[in-house]
């Protein structure tokens, strides 16, 4: 209406087109005046009505809903302007993305925190305070093949956490995995330790202004496990394991999270002595002790992740989980405790990247156990975070010889190989920094991804 107000201003007709003239020159100028303006206005109710009518838009599908109604924290905000179909479809149908394949970018912004902005980062994977050298590893991001995936918001992410609880359950990756999201979220609130365990492996923290709760529950195996080592991994006595009996230490938590992230690793190659139904039945890596049967790691982490999966998958537990894969180790010549080392720089590429027997082999139990169930129980509330490929690319974000400060200071030449390397936990900031933005994206929108 303010377009034909307009309009009618800038004709000026001034008196009674009708009325008021006695001259037909007059008339007839009166008249093709109204004539033209009764075009102009039909022209601008046209214009207003086409504008502001967007056509009907079939067989648009509507699009997921995310997990306990939150929305998606990697979404872009709707374009300023008019909504046209286009934008409308684009919007709404939404496509499957695998984001677990693709490889990795040069990111000249680096990452969101550093050694000095985050002082949650263990000692052993402070890469910089310790000497590393070299920054290049910091200077890439995680790309997807078919699809974008943005950082994710700290800021909105606490906002969408609010009064919820986020556990971590696992081994010391999964430590590691977690001092990363600390990192990243302490950017927007510092966080508060309001729990640790005797060794310091467990961990609660509160992120008080959105009353978020973030855990860390050390437990290698998931299952009840009787563990002889020292502080430096060596042990000391064989590993007891109950391949029937779940780990209370997190079971017993597990109706307080509303998410989980949850994952089996290394420790199972581990010598281990397996007990079930409450008598010795086999053992990893035993070697001929007791007379008793050389089973495999396979055996044991095949039945502890059917154990875990069928627990998780409960239809009375409320909460979300990923099981997240197995992580690469990037050991060169030998393992950590036979000289082996890790000295690379840049990432690699998929031709480049070869897992070990263990890894695959890991892998393959861990992808078939979860799609078993998947399959069985379709309305589960678990995804998978696959972070295996990724992470196989990135042989140079370990901190290899500086999980100790300034490692070869007044090291002979002769006595480089005697340095002990960690090429399986990475260095903070660093690769493990994108893990969250996998996690995230899955969690929240799940449905769009393979």
């Amino acid at each position: 209406m303010d377009s034909i107000r307009l309009l009618s201003k800038n004709m000026k007709i001034e008196g009674n087109p009708f009325f008021g003239s006695s001259s037909s020159h007059q008339r007839n100028q009166i008249f093709l005046k109204f004539v033209a303006f009764s075009l102009l206005i039909g022209l601008a109710y046209r214009f207003i009505v086409t504008d502001s009518t967007v056509p009907p838009v079939t067989q648009v599908q509507a699009p997921p809903e995310s997990p306990s109604g939150l929305t998606s924290l990697a979404q872009a905000p709707a374009p300023p302007g008019n909504i046209t179909a286009t934008t409308i479809a684009s919007q709404n149908v939404s496509s499957k993305c695998d984001i677990f394949t693709g490889k990795w970018v040069p990111d000249p912004s680096g990452p969101v925190y550093t050694n000095v902005t985050c002082r949650h980062i263990q000692d052993h994977q402070n890469c910089l305070r310790n000497g590393r050298p070299d920054v290049n590893y910091l200077m890439w991001r995680w790309q997807p093949r078919d699809c974008d995936l943005p950082r994710f918001n700290p800021e909105q992410f606490l906002q969408q956490m609010r009064n919820k609880w986020w556990a971590f359950i696992g081994d010391s990756i999964s430590r590691n995995h977690v001092q990363s999201l600390i990192c990243i979220l302490s950017q927007v609130e510092e966080v508060e330790e309001i729990y640790h365990d005797k060794e310091y492996r467990s961990k609660i923290w509160r992120f008080p202004s959105h009353n978020f709760t973030l855990s860390v529950i050390w437990s290698p195996f998931l299952l009840k496990a009787e563990t002889f080592e020292n502080l430096d991994g060596v042990s000391f006595s064989d590993i007891q394991l109950h391949l029937d009996m779940l780990d209370h230490t997190w079971t017993d938590q597990y109706t307080n999270f509303d998410y989980v992230v949850i994952s089996g690793g290394k420790w199972f190659l581990k010598t281990s002595i397996f007990h079930e139904n409450n008598t010795l039945s086999g053992c990893h890596y035993c070697q001929g002790k007791n007379n008793l049967t050389e089973l495999g790691y396979l055996y044991s982490y095949r039945k502890a992740l059917r154990l875990v999966l069928d627990f998780v998958a409960e239809p009375t537990h409320k909460a979300q989980v990923l099981f997240r894969t197995t992580t690469p180790d990037h050991f060169e010549n030998g393992e950590w405790n036979t000289g082996g080392f890790c000295n690379r720089t840049m990432p690699i590429t998929d031709s480049q990247g070869e897992m070990k027997t263990e890894d695959v082999s890991m892998r393959d139990i861990e992808l078939e156990e979860f799609h078993k169930t998947t399959t069985l129980q379709q309305q589960a509330n678990i995804g998978l975070l696959d972070t295996t490929s990724m992470s196989l690319l990135r042989p140079d974000g370990h901190p290899g010889p500086y999980r100790y400060p300034n490692p070869f200071d007044g090291v002979k030449s002769n006595e480089v190989n005697h340095i002990q390397n960690d090429c399986l936990h990475w260095c903070l900031p660093g690769p493990i920094d994108s893990w969250n933005d996998l996690m995230v994206e899955l969690m929240l929108n799940r449905e769009r991804h393979i």
